[in-house]
């Protein structure tokens, strides 16, 4: 059986509603990479800068770890939570010993919600035709 040591890379996917973010980690000096840019010029706003940087802070490796994201789809805040939650799980893969604290926080439950479907003879998906009476 191979032996995971802890100068090796770890790998996991990330994903929230339509955003999907492919997250590498490897021990260095804490810079983090989103689609080749530098997370604070990709996500300029501190709300969504502050969920990518939180699995780290939580559980203190934001200075240990540099990590190379890739993300499609969606938009600013679902492509920040799902490189949030590729963090975190690549961080499990890494140091399993990790896992309770990131899942007392809620980092490792993908969120399930998306967009529903607009259904046949309605103008969304729910929302029908509005009734006149002349």
């Amino acid at each position: 059986m191979v032996q995971k040591s802890d100068d090796k890379m770890a790998r996991a996917v990330g994903r929230r509603k339509t955003a999907s973010a492919r997250v590498r980690i490897t021990p260095g000096k804490g810079t983090i990479t989103v689609n080749g840019k530098d997370y604070k010029v990709y996500f300029p706003t501190k709300l969504l800068q502050d969920a990518v940087v939180a699995p780290l802070v939580v559980t203190a490796k934001e200075k240990e770890m540099d990590i190379s994201v890739k993300v499609v789809g969606g938009g600013p805040v679902g492509q920040a939570h799902a490189v949030r939650h590729g963090i975190a799980r690549a961080l499990v893969e890494w140091n399993s010993e990790l896992k309770p604290v990131l899942k007392a926080e809620g980092f490792m439950t993908r969120d399930p919600r998306a967009k529903e479907r607009k259904k046949p003879g309605l103008h969304k998906a729910r929302r029908a035709h509005q009734w006149r009476k002349r």
